[in-house]
């Protein structure tokens, strides 16, 4: 590998150009390619970046011997194999939430990563984001001690239209994708595996094939609960707000910002190098990388939740 670490991105909509915002902070590190499904928008995507080649294979992209790593932001139901295509192809590889949509294609990326021993991590953001980390060094310190989480994970998304209103070419999934998030962040945080989970989804939607309506418990071996409401027929403020209700205090935590019960902000600018999430993920990628170590979020860290959202699933069926 050179000193500069060359990536290609795979995936030019709303959730890549996040990842690229954030790259362009990190040194040492060089977007090589952009993959996307559009050329005429991939190519304008890479020259708003500097991109120097813009396409539509990830093969392509796979055969060049000079990309190092690739990061995924493609459609769900791509993202265990194309994962899998990258650590055949011997490039480290980070693939956005979720990993798979499946438990027994999480496996299968878990089985060949192995085998690999390249560096293969799953993008769940929240193990990142500021807020999360101000919690998660209080917990480590004995500081604080998590009673129940009170989620609320809310979009509007009655048509197939992604974060900025783009028509998709898949169907996103509250379940496999956005519960994803939380379950990983519940057995995180409470530093202990979850012992029950039950879910219940309101109807099918006639086009979308999925409910757009669910609720999810969880419990984890410590005693600690976890309440998710999720819906994509909320007319509203969009996003996921976590409340944690611990021994010693009340947070509310949204996305990178931190607030105590009572609304009133935490400063949380200390906490990490950068106050964005994905760009603190990202950082975690490479230097795993370069420090040939298993990241935070490593497939393999990050399979417990795919068998709890597993569980889930058999129970909605």
């Amino acid at each position: 590998m050179t000193p500069t670490i060359q990536v290609a991105l795979a995936g030019a909509g709303a959730f890549g150009i996040k990842h690229l915002d954030g790259i362009k902070n990190i040194d040492g590190v060089q977007v090589a390619a952009l993959i996307g499904r559009e050329l005429d928008k991939t190519r304008a995507v890479a020259a708003r970046y500097g991109i120097a080649h813009a396409g539509t294979d990830l093969a392509e992209a796979l055969a060049r011997p000079d990309i190092d790593a690739v990061i995924l932001c493609t459609p769900t139901p791509l993202h265990a194999e194309q994962t899998m295509a990258c650590l055949r192809a011997g490039k480290h590889v980070q693939v956005e939430i979720p990993l798979a949509d499946s438990l027994q294609d999480a496996q299968a990326v878990l089985a060949l990563q192995q085998q690999t021993a390249l560096v293969a991590m799953c993008g769940h953001t929240r193990r990142f984001n500021p807020s999360h980390q101000y919690l998660h060094q209080r917990i480590r310190k004995g500081e604080f001690n998590i009673q129940q989480m009170d989620v609320q994970t809310y979009f509007f998304r009655r048509s197939n239209t992604n974060a900025l209103g783009q028509a998709r070419s898949w169907t996103d999934h509250l379940l496999w994708h956005h519960a994803a998030h939380t379950v990983d962040l519940f057995a995180y945080q409470t530093n202990s595996p979850i012992v029950q989970a039950n879910a219940v989804q309101g109807p099918i939607h006639p086009v979308l094939g999925i409910a757009l309506d669910m609720s999810i418990q969880l419990k984890a071996a410590n005693g600690a609960i976890c309440t998710l409401s999720l819906s994509f027929n909320n007319d509203g403020p969009l996003g996921t707000w976590f409340r944690y209700i611990g021994d010693s205090a009340t947070y509310i935590a949204r996305y990178d910002d931190l607030f105590t019960g009572n609304e009133e902000r935490i400063d949380v600018s200390t906490v990490d190098v950068s106050m964005n999430g994905i760009e603190l993920q990202d950082r975690e990628f490479f230097a795993a990388i370069r420090e040939r170590r298993e990241p935070n979020a490593s497939v393999g860290r990050v399979l417990a939740c795919y068998q709890v959202l597993h569980q889930l699933a058999q129970q909605l069926q």
